[in-house]
């Protein structure tokens, strides 16, 4: 023992022994790679008793699209199934239809649903019942909502994670990575049964199950229109000609991503483009010679670079230094240019804040910022009944009105000049 340690302090809060779990519990474990062993696997799975835990494994970082290129699902008592949607798309189109009318009536447990309900929505599936984990685990209060740490916390099991970057789009599969894969469906049901004790436990399971509930309609927000605005680094650009090489790079790198179906960045670095648009090549030559102007295309594709690159110096179509504005200006204006506004924003973060500490809610559970903020800018009448109706059409659940409407009015009131 260290000199420094003593036993009493050994004996204080020691940290929980752990459980390792790198190979599924289940031994049933199929892959599923033609529409005939997706039938038979969905048949063996409803002969199982529960939700169905579902989890699909993206290429982000690899690939333009989100598709799912592997789609997991388990149900206590059958087997674990580990399907290859590419493959069975492209036997059968509508085959995830067939099995969306198998599967629509259980309740899907799901990790992180926001990330995952997209894909599978794009195959035909789509949850009519849900329960997420990560989302129960902020109602519940937990600091950390990763599925590990939540498995850890629970379950007292440790997860391999040492394939959560692969590039799923790999083909064939490798033997540990479907191992892998295995296990985040494995846990689930337990996950879900512990969570769900937690949440009745805190009186918070009806708030949940209204938050599940609205989950089943998730939606992707729709792309900005000048998404090339987020580019990393475009801050340092200072002019609109510059502005305009770098969109039009941008947009030449977006064409053939999506062509190649190949992540963006994976092409040509986002501050290889920002380096572009300062540089002031007058050449093909020249911009080659750039070496901050790297990539794993920046030479295989220099024509259609230095191509964008000359519309760029070309146009007349020069974007303006900012975005024009859309909708409700920044809250980050707001100090300067609407004081008002901004004083009933800080007095309603100070009232959610309040809030999220005596209810152990994130203050982004209990309310949207969004729609925090679109509140305070509309400045409606500050009476309960009036900034219910407001919340819930902005798409508020009702226990999250219940909990908010009444203090907001009398916060938003005493917050009037």
């Amino acid at each position: 023992m260290p000199a420094s340690e003593s036993p009493e302090t050994q004996l204080v809060n020691p940290e929980p022994e752990l459980e390792l779990l790198s190979t599924p519990r289940v031994k049933d474990v199929r892959l599923i790679v033609t529409c005939g062993d997706l039938m038979d696997g969905l048949r063996d799975l409803l002969l199982g008793s529960g939700p169905v835990a579902i989890d699909a494994e993206r290429a982000s970082g690899f690939k333009y699209s989100q598709r799912a290129y592997l789609v997991q699902m388990y149900r206590i008592g059958g087997p674990i199934l580990l399907i290859d949607p590419i493959a069975i798309v492209l036997e059968d189109a509508q085959a995830f239809a067939a099995a969306q009318k198998e599967l629509e009536h259980l309740e899907w447990i799901i990790h992180a649903a926001t990330q995952d309900i997209p894909c599978l929505a794009e195959i035909g599936l789509r949850p009519k019942y849900l329960f997420d984990t990560e989302l129960a685990g902020r109602l519940a209060g937990f600091e950390r909502v990763g599925l590990g740490a939540m498995v850890a916390r629970c379950l007292g099991l440790k997860l391999a994670k040492e394939h959560s970057a692969v590039d799923w789009s790999t083909r064939p599969l490798i033997s540990s990575w479907l191992s892998y894969a295995a296990l985040d469906v494995d846990i689930l049901p337990q996950l879900r049964e512990e969570l769900s004790k937690e949440l009745e436990a805190q009186g918070k399971l009806n708030w949940a199950g209204q938050d599940f509930q609205a989950l089943t309609n998730f939606a992707s927000k729709p792309p900005k229109l000048d998404k090339w605005r987020g580019l990393s680094g475009l801050s340092s650009v200072k002019d609109q000609r510059q502005l305009a090489i770098a969109r039009a790079l941008w947009m030449a790198r977006e064409k053939l991503a999506q062509k190649l179906d190949v992540s963006p960045t994976r092409l040509l670095p986002d501050a290889s483009i920002v380096e572009a648009a300062g540089s002031k090549a007058r050449t093909r030559a020249q911009l080659a010679a750039n070496r901050k102007f790297a990539g794993r295309a920046s030479r295989s594709y220099l024509d259609l670079w230095w191509e964008a690159y000359e519309q760029g110096l070309a146009t007349t179509d020069l974007p303006p230094m900012r975005a024009a504005a859309t909708g409700i200006p920044n809250h980050r204006s707001w100090p300067s240019k609407y004081p008002e506004a901004d004083a009933r924003l800080s007095e309603a973060r100070k009232l959610l804040c309040v809030l999220s500490e005596e209810h152990g809610i994130p203050a982004e559970n209990l309310l949207s910022p969004d729609w925090v903020r679109t509140l305070c800018w509309e400045n409606e009448e500050p009476k309960p009944e009036l900034i219910a109706a407001r919340l819930l059409a902005l798409g508020a659940r009702r226990w999250q009105v219940e909990l908010t409407s009444g203090a907001l009015a009398l916060t938003l009131a005493a917050a009037q000049p």
